[in-house]
């Protein structure tokens, strides 16, 4: 029955169930009967609805297999639910892929997360940058910039899905699990500093939890605990120190920008670090916010810093085709592309033999 995948599809376009009828020509009832599976169009009426959401038959007829659990959004109280049903669809038919290639691959190369670690327990929020320090200890990442934050996490078993859908500046992230995986969402039209903090932040939300003494301070609020810990972790306490020194007077925004091409992070995310960490005062750091709120820099910043992007999926895509764990069909069809255009894209080519092809 195709009911749920329909509802999934329609939400995905932001269609109403009237605005899906006008465009296939039939009444928002009989959408209605199809999503609640008390009846089943046509072969006819199945092309249409097809055509106008763009799916696969496959993706209509195929069993639902991933529901995500443990949802946490970031978002503002004005972001409409139908983006976030937009996004929930996009993420499940992504985390979908994931699942059935890992279900196909009796010895999935991605190995689960799992953090099981000796680190220091937080009582309060100066805490966070001794464990920020020490998870880095623990994956061996000493205090250099992390190059890529995507490929970092999906080392350690998480899955990043980044999506296409249109957000609008309205959604701020999201955390999930699925069969026991944490995925984590950011948006592809974000710049790189931006991803970066979410998913560092969202990275706090996952491992924070385990960590945190029983007796936090009233006042406690896990947001911005999370984001002390994203600071901290993408750019260590000694770094900063090393970088600023101890405590300043004045900086210059051409220094807020070199560090932002180096480590990552925002001009104005490290001037809040250097604020959270003493080495500018509060009354200073105020006065940073009014000029980025004066040159418009709140929007835009000067120093661009380009976005990241996930390869690991289709990488084990094309692995799996390479050891014929699946077919070259079942790759196109994981990957969402016509089996020609797969063809084309792991042979690098236009049609010609793979150069790398020794048979």
């Amino acid at each position: 029955m195709i009911g749920i995948r329909l509802k999934m599809a329609r939400e995905a376009k932001k269609l109403s169930m009237q605005g899906l009828a006008d465009l296939v020509g039939l009444s928002a009832n009989m959408i209605k009967k199809y999503e609640h599976n008390t009846s089943m169009p046509s072969s006819d009426v199945l092309l249409r609805l097809m055509d106008v959401l763009g799916v696969e038959m496959d993706f209509l007829f195929r069993p639902i297999q991933v529901e995500l659990g443990e949802v946490e959004y970031r978002t503002k109280s004005s972001t409409p639910k139908k983006l976030l049903k937009q996004i929930t669809v996009d993420v499940t038919k992504q985390a979908e892929r994931w699942l059935t290639l890992k279900e196909l691959w009796l010895d999935f190369p991605v190995k689960p997360y799992c953090l099981e670690a000796n680190l220091p327990t937080v009582h309060l929020l100066d805490d966070i940058e001794q464990f920020a320090d020490a998870l880095r200890k623990h994956w061996q990442l000493g205090t250099n910039p992390i190059p890529k934050m995507i490929d970092l996490l999906e080392d350690l078993g998480i899955i990043v899905i980044v999506s296409d859908v249109n957000t609008d500046n309205k959604f701020d992230g999201l955390q999930a699990m699925i069969n026991n995986t944490p995925i984590i969402v950011v948006s592809s039209s974000w710049s790189g500093d931006r991803q970066r903090f979410t998913l560092a932040h969202e990275l706090g939300h996952l491992v924070l939890p385990a960590y945190l003494s029983h007796d936090l301070p009233d006042d406690w609020d896990i947001e911005k605990a999370c984001n002390r810990f994203a600071g901290a972790f993408l750019l260590p306490k000694s770094r900063m120190i090393h970088e600023f020194g101890e405590k300043r007077q004045k900086i210059y925004a051409k220094e807020l920008a070199y560090l932002k091409r180096e480590y990552g992070l925002s001009m104005r995310a490290i001037a809040y670090r250097a604020k959270d960490l003493g080495i500018i005062t509060a009354t200073y750091h105020k006065g940073i916010n009014i000029i980025f709120n004066q040159n418009g820099w709140h929007k835009q910043e000067p120093e661009v810093y380009a976005s990241e992007n996930t390869h690991t999926f289709k990488q084990l895509v094309y692995r799996a085709v390479a050891e014929q764990i699946i077919s070259e069909s079942k790759g196109a069809e994981l990957l969402g592309m016509p089996i020609y255009q797969f063809i084309q894209e792991q042979t690098l080519s236009n049609g010609t033999n793979d150069a790398t092809d020794a048979d």
